[in-house]
């Protein structure tokens, strides 16, 4: 039994341990208006559920693209997983940005307070600011119904962990269903 499917966060947002594997980078589709507690969702082209920055990456935000989110559609950030993040005095980590497009092609820094009274400046590397869309992933029924195996590698490669996931399952059944029918085994 493949265990991987069982292992994703069950959660409504992208999550630190989305991106253990490694940074990603993302097309920022929109910005909403979040709650109180999470005023900000970022909707990226790329991932199927919102990112909500902490307050840190916000102004990390607002010092490199400006205040008007409306203006971040199509932009593009790459984010990281950062085990040192705190939360209550304890190491959890947390989602941080690494790169962002649109900054002037050039290395930026933002101060932020990293503790009470104590600042130090946040680097974000530069990103193209034109590249080709990519296009989004797909969905799970569009994975079910794939059968060629060069696309499902093609998927799997650019996909995050829960297609990765779905793609995987997906070549289960095909080589299940090849050696039943007595089909070339790959």
């Amino acid at each position: 039994m493949d265990l991987s499917n069982t292992i994703h966060p069950d959660s409504d947002q992208l999550d630190a341990v989305d991106l253990a594997a490694g940074p990603r980078t993302f097309t920022i589709a929109a910005v909403r208006q979040g709650n109180a507690e999470q005023p900000v969702q970022v909707d990226l082209a790329e991932f199927p559920r919102p990112w909500r920055p902490g307050k840190s990456m916000r102004r990390v935000l607002v010092a490199l693209w400006g205040a008007d989110g409306s203006q971040y559609v199509g932009r593009r950030v790459r984010l990281y997983c950062d085990e040192r993040v705190q939360f209550g005095g304890m190491a959890v980590g947390g989602t941080r940005v690494a790169a962002m497009s649109h900054i002037g092609g050039k290395k930026r820094s933002v101060p932020l307070l990293v503790s009470r009274g104590k600042s130090a400046m946040f680097t974000v590397e530069p990103l193209p600011d034109d590249v080709e869309p990519t296009a989004p992933e797909p969905t799970a029924d569009e994975v079910a119904e794939i059968t060629d195996r060069d696309e499902l590698r093609r998927i799997w490669q650019a996909a995050s962990p829960e297609i990765r996931a779905l793609v995987e399952a997906r070549n289960a059944e095909l080589k299940a269903a090849d050696g039943a029918t007595g089909g070339e085994e790959s």
